[in-house]
């Protein structure tokens, strides 16, 4: 395990923001936001990959996204006996563009971008703004190591979001499927938040 994977102790919050794994439409490109499909098998396959890595962290508090994506990827991961449901970490609801491809979307569309223009019929940039700022001050009334179970562009909405910046920068971000991404804080300015970790997978690292 290493050091940015540590065992949690002491008092401030450190964010542990875990994707769940794939789907079909994950694997297609398709915008998955309200649409409640399931794990692929190869999605439960990194989900359990999840479950030895996050095995030594001692969670405070787990929170996962409604949609039965994240909330198996949670319980494959062998965190869901604590887990509480967060309405707020919800995939972005694409509105007229839920199971469509960025492609198709910009054959009406050109130049579309989800974190500038969001969805007509579903969520705009300022709506997810409000979502992952009310996510963030209930993070801050919490210490130690917290799990949320989201998705992919609302957890690059809410990276951006943690260290100050607009959701617009959350384009500058990506998000593998079963990825665990670490926020906290600096060191030595405990006021200024931080990205310690990022997109990364058991895979990648290796689990022990």
């Amino acid at each position: 395990m290493t050091q940015s994977m540590r065992v949690e102790s002491g008092t401030s919050v450190r964010v542990y923001l875990i994707r769940h794994g794939q789907t079909a439409w994950s694997l297609s490109g398709q915008h998955t936001g309200r649409s409640d499909i399931p794990l692929t098998e190869h999605g439960e396959e990194e989900a359990r990959g999840l479950e030895r890595w996050l095995r030594p962290i001692q969670f405070t508090h787990i929170l996962t996204s409604p949609r039965q994506r994240a909330q198996r990827t949670c319980a494959l991961a062998g965190l869901d006996a604590l887990a509480e449901v967060e309405p707020d970490l919800a995939e972005w609801d694409y509105g007229e563009y839920e199971g469509l491809g960025s492609v198709d979307i910009r054959k009406d569309r050109p130049g579309w971008n989800v974190f500038r223009d969001g969805c007509p019929g579903g969520e705009m940039p300022a709506d997810i703004t409000v979502r992952a700022d009310r996510v963030i001050s209930r993070l801050e009334t919490m210490s130690g190591g917290v799990a949320l179970f989201s998705h992919g562009q609302f957890g690059m909405a809410l990276a951006a979001r943690w260290i100050g910046l607009r959701v617009l920068q959350g384009q500058h971000f990506t998000l593998s499927t079963a990825s665990v991404s670490v926020l906290g804080r600096h060191p030595t300015r405990p006021d200024v938040r931080v990205i310690e970790f990022w997109n990364a997978t058991p895979g990648s690292l290796g689990a022990s």
